[in-house]
């Protein structure tokens, strides 16, 4: 029998860390629907590039009725499943329909208690509906407390939220009109490395980006956390005057940051040189202030946050100080950090660098700790149909992503074909999966939620000796046949 380990002591961030997780997991799915709007406000308001009277009516129901719609459902749903969500989604009308602003706190609040309260009243209901009864009594129950929730939010909840809202925004437009909106940096970027920005962007910043969208066809909001250009001077800075692992890894680490979106590339670096979040935050500030001065701003999130997206989201009249803030901060990003490099005589161990990114894994982790297990236990062996292979992770966008795309490659070089791999979030993984590969942290969760399902679980979705063993299985698997 194994001993029974101590529970470890969870730390306050990795508790806000893995609050932010779950709002990322509620915001991310949804980013389409945001991009879309966002178009349509760039494209047809008044000030847009074909301004158009009939399609501008467009604007307004989406960002205030469909979104947080959108958001309630999902946070509902990962919480009490479509039962959940449908609750979630009654509470929040209520919001929306007694409040003056877009509810997407309010959404965020609302749709997660919906479905919390939802599998609390299925579970309390379950094996005690006569036969025969099941429909009745299910419809009714998620119509009743959806009749209590849809009021309560509307008289009570909404009012509540929308001061708290009108607190936030009024402070944060003080530090704009004074000049010293700069200042946030010293929180945003110290929160990125940590792992901890989730909170802050989809808690603050994207809500009250999509007001002042709504007001005024754009928002400096968008990019005072998401700007690629201080990690992009950063990372150039460690392939000019780096050292070992780290010079070597920068070049590729840059294309991922800056045209694929995925700033969390460039956090082992900072890890290893803490003395360079000083470049992070002075890059952070300049950019912010140059946005400023063009009164530059994006008419959606830039997720992820890509040069790409940057430029897809730009309004009219806005790409000269939207590109001018992301060079600002690259160079100046680059100058600090080539100057701590340069100064830094201290010896460099080989492996300084890889210990870092193992810090930094450990770090992202240690939230999702708190809604995890890592006892699942995964092998490659009695593999026979391996014909559709699905990446998963928390959202289904980030490493996932990345880990199906480097995984198809491996295949095409091994000849293979006719084998579909793909990214999702973990929850949206198809049944008919041959196989569901994740980071071993989620394994648990996979496991929850895929109860039959082939498990593979890794270090890393890019660098692990069982991507390896997976892709040779895949090959003699389709050799045999």
């Amino acid at each position: 029998m194994e001993a029974t380990q101590p529970r470890k002591k969870v730390s306050t961030r990795a508790r806000v860390q893995a609050f932010g997780g779950f709002l990322t997991n509620m915001v991310l799915p949804n980013i389409g629907a945001f991009i879309a709007w966002g178009i349509v406000t760039a494209l047809f308001i008044p000030t847009g590039w074909f301004p158009n009277k009939a399609l501008n009516e467009l604007v307004s129901p989406t960002i205030k009725f469909l979104l947080p719609l959108l958001l309630a459902y999902t946070g509902g749903r990962m919480l009490g499943g479509h039962r959940g969500g449908v609750l979630g989604t009654i509470g929040t009308i209520g919001l929306i329909i007694g409040a003056d602003i877009p509810m997407f706190l309010g959404a965020m609040i609302i749709g997660p208690l919906g479905g919390w309260v939802m599998k609390k009243t299925d579970k309390f209901l379950e094996n005690k509906i006569p036969a025969g009864f099941e429909m009745i009594v299910n419809n009714f129950s998620i119509g009743i407390i959806g009749f209590l929730l849809m009021i309560l939010s509307y008289l009570v909840i909404g009012p509540t939220i929308q001061g708290a809202n009108n607190f936030v925004k009024d402070a944060i437009e003080a530090l704009v009109k004074t000049g010293f909106l700069p200042l946030l940096s010293l929180i945003n970027e110290p929160a990125k490395v940590l792992f901890l920005n989730n909170v802050i962007d989809q808690g603050v910043y994207y809500p009250l980006g999509m007001q002042q969208t709504l007001e005024h066809g754009k928002s400096i909001y968008f990019m005072v956390a998401s700007n690629p250009g201080p990690g992009l001077g950063l990372l150039l800075a460690y392939s000019v005057f780096g050292k070992k692992a780290a010079k070597r890894t920068a070049p590729g680490a840059i294309i991922i940051h800056f045209l694929g979106g995925i700033h969390e590339m460039y956090f082992p670096y900072v890890l290893m040189k803490p003395l360079t979040i000083i470049a992070m935050i002075l890059g952070g500030m300049s950019g912010i202030l140059t946005f400023q001065l063009f009164g530059a701003g994006l008419v959606a999130v830039p997720s992820p946050g890509s040069i790409f997206a940057y430029l897809a989201l730009t309004p009219k009249g806005n790409f000269l100080g939207v590109i001018a803030g992301v060079t600002v901060a690259t160079i100046v990003s680059f100058v600090v950090t080539s100057l701590i490099l340069k100064t830094d005589h201290s010896e460099e161990a080989e492996d300084q660098f890889e210990e870092s990114v193992q810090k930094s894994k450990e770090m992202k982790s240690e939230g999702k700790d708190l809604l995890t297990d890592k006892n699942a236990q995964t092998s490659l062996e009695g593999l026979t149909s391996l014909n559709k292979i699905s990446f998963a992770c928390d959202a289904g966008m980030g490493s996932s992503a990345m880990g199906a795309t480097t995984f198809r490659r491996k295949l095409e070089k091994a000849g293979v074909k006719n084998v579909e791999v793909k990214n999702y979030r973990i929850e949206d993984v198809p049944e008919d999966s041959d196989i569901v590969v994740v980071h071993k942290d989620l394994a648990e969760r996979t496991k929850k939620a895929h109860l039959n399902m082939k498990i593979i679980t890794l270090d890393s979705y890019l660098q692990d000796p069982k991507i390896d063993q997976l892709a040779d299985e895949v090959k003699k698997t389709h050799q045999a046949n």
